[in-house]
């Protein structure tokens, strides 16, 4: 097992974000892109123009930022970046809420965190947890302990869209869009057109009960019910003007 891992293609998940950056944002914004892995993603972002720091403990590339995010406080100043990207690395660490406390300290008063994560939401890893016990992408046969040594300690933080919300919530920020990358298991289909209408019907008396829980509104969103990935997208919430 490698001391830290990535992928090596242009995945799913980074298309979607690139997409997202490419819509609603404007050349020359700066970017955070951290764990940024083997560069690829950053690379593609300066292609279309936008001004990005790469950030990692990896030392992939001579010109990435160390930065470890188990520490205490990223190496950026306060409101450095317009858009500050976090793609499969809030669940290779130990305190989530800390670091996305970091990543909402960096972003500009109008910038926007995205966060992309395995979906332990979706069906497939329902299905898993309930004939396993253990959530699909979080085995724990994958982890490990670096006793001290820098390295990767794999996937130990499953992070619910619920729990997401909540962690951003208490840093002034709003979930803006989310939704996800490419479908797990398509085979399930059948299967999963039941769990959708067991699903749509619970979510529904909750979301009647609890009208004023943001999360519902998005719960049964067909990304995240199916998709490999979550992405989601927030922004501070604005400040209400004196009266």
């Amino acid at each position: 097992m490698k001391d830290f891992s990535h992928v090596d293609n242009f995945t799913g998940y980074m298309r979607k974000v690139r997409a997202m950056l490419n819509e609603h944002g404007d050349l020359g914004q700066t970017v955070l892109d951290m764990p940024a892995g083997n560069g690829k993603f950053s690379e593609s972002l300066r292609q279309d123009g936008f001004d990005v720091t790469s950030a990692d403990i990896n030392q992939e590339k001579p010109h990435f930022v160390y930065a470890n995010m188990e520490a205490k406080r990223l190496p950026f100043d306060d409101h450095s970046f317009d858009w500050t990207i976090c793609m499969e690395g809030i669940e290779h660490v130990m305190s989530p809420s800390h670091l996305i406390a970091e990543l909402c300290r960096v972003t500009k008063p109008t910038g926007r965190v995205i966060i992309t994560t395995p979906n332990v939401q979706n069906f497939y890893s329902r299905l898993k947890f309930l004939f396993s016990g253990v959530l699909y992408m979080f085995e724990p046969e994958t982890t490990r302990h670096p006793a001290g040594k820098l390295m990767d300690r794999g996937h130990i933080s499953p992070m619910t869209f619920p729990t997401l919300c909540y962690l951003f919530t208490e840093h002034g920020f709003e979930v803006q869009r989310v939704t996800g990358d490419k479908f797990k298991r398509k085979a399930y289909m059948p299967l999963y057109a039941l769990l959708a209408l067991i699903n749509a019907a619970t979510i529904w008396r909750r979301k009647a009960r609890y009208p004023s829980v943001e999360s519902y509104r998005y719960i049964n969103q067909r990304e995240l019910l199916l998709s490999r990935s979550l992405i989601g997208c927030w922004k501070r919430v604005p400040p209400h003007d004196a009266t």
